[in-house]
């Protein structure tokens, strides 16, 4: 107040000496003052108003989830006692035994009653809660499986490999759960797990990653807290049904650095990198309810040894750089031309053990070690 007592002040005295323009001067800009301070006050109310007006909404939506989640839980509630009363009806409650896994519904088997997961009941139903054990009519070795492979994939698929880089493959299978194939475009690259998957009689999962992907919800699924349902994946589905198979499964994750690696894909590299398989549990759902997935365990799903997880990446502008941490965790492979044709045995596909396998690998670490100048 006391600046704009001494402002005017000091306006009238210099007001004795204007001249007929300077009055003009000085009016335009006192009502240019004017309207600039009813324009900031104007804008200050409606951005006061504003924000009033989004917090009350805000405030409606919270009470409106509040009760919507009420009204789930009544719902369920409901459900729960409608259940109970059918089975009373039926001659008695139904009682889960011991043996039994959770989602399983006594006396029926291979049935399932209606739940929160579509696709990996499905599952449980396609397989009928037995596991598909593979026999193999073939033991080749690894220096066999390589040339069987090469030949098939020429003769078959029309898909050419040199000796080299299938050889640095399934060395990598015995190094790492997770492998990267990365290089140029047009490769062969995603041809390759492809290829692999028809050679064992069981084709290989391909997975387009998406650039929206920023968490492994977006890989795996969520549950939707509104329709009790979960938002299942093929991702999820192709891990859940290798555990009922005992063969090798490739899961491939296409173009997988077109998002960050580290941030869809950091739960997996954490927990493959746990030294016990028996601690490769994914967490899913916070509860576990009888209708759930024959083989989910209190809401968590254990991630089969049998998986190999092989993401694929480009160089390229349009793609993120894969960091250190992702390296370290992976067996990574570079694949920078295409194979030069060759005259190819006709030779068949054949089924492989996982257990075989592995035991092929152990086999070949001991024989020939690694010493630590060669690491």
């Amino acid at each position: 107040l006391g600046s704009l007592l001494r402002y005017v002040s000091t306006f009238l005295s210099a007001s004795r000496t204007f001249a007929f323009t300077d009055w003009i001067i000085a009016l335009f800009a006192f009502v240019i003052t004017i309207i600039l301070f009813i324009a900031f006050y104007i804008l200050l109310f409606q951005l006061l108003r504003r924000y009033f007006r989004f917090v009350k909404i805000e405030k409606q939506k919270q009470t409106l989830l509040f009760e919507v989640g009420s009204l789930n839980r009544r719902i369920s509630t409901l459900v729960d006692e409608n259940n109970a009363r059918v089975a009373l009806s039926n001659g008695g409650s139904v009682k889960e035994t011991p043996s039994e896994k959770p989602g399983h519904v006594p006396g029926k088997p291979g049935k399932k009653s209606s739940g929160r997961f579509v696709k990996l009941q499905q599952v449980d139903e396609k397989y009928k809660f037995r596991t598909h054990n593979v026999k193999m009519r073939q033991k080749p070795s690894l220096s066999e499986l390589v040339h069987a492979f090469r030949h098939f994939s020429a003769s078959k698929l029309g898909l050419y490999y040199d000796e080299q880089t299938v050889s640095t493959f399934i060395a990598g299978m015995s190094a790492s759960k997770t492998m990267i194939l990365e290089g140029i475009s047009g490769t062969g690259k995603t041809s390759l797990p492809y290829a692999f998957g028809k050679f064992f009689n069981h084709d290989a999962s391909i997975i387009s990653v998406q650039p929206s992907w920023r968490d492994r919800y977006e890989m795996v699924g969520y549950l939707n807290e509104f329709t009790k349902r979960f938002n299942e994946t093929d991702f999820l589905r192709a891990i859940y049904e290798a555990s009922y198979r005992n063969d090798v499964t490739f899961i491939v994750l296409d173009e997988m650095n077109l998002a960050r690696v580290e941030y869809y894909f950091a739960d997996f590299l954490s927990l493959l990198e746990m030294p016990s398989p028996d601690e490769w549990y994914l967490d899913l759902v916070p509860d576990q309810k009888v209708a759930d997935p024959y083989r989910l365990e209190n809401g968590k799903l254990k991630i089969p040894q049998n998986i190999w997880f092989i993401g694929t990446a480009n160089q390229d502008d349009s793609t993120f750089t894969i960091t250190d941490k992702v390296y370290d965790r992976s067996a990574s492979i570079e694949i920078s031309k295409k194979a030069i044709p060759f005259e190819a045995d006709d030779l068949d596909s054949m089924s492989m053990n996982y257990e075989y396998l592995d035991q092929l690998f152990e086999n070949a670490k001991n024989t020939h070690h690694v010493s630590e100048t060669t690491m």
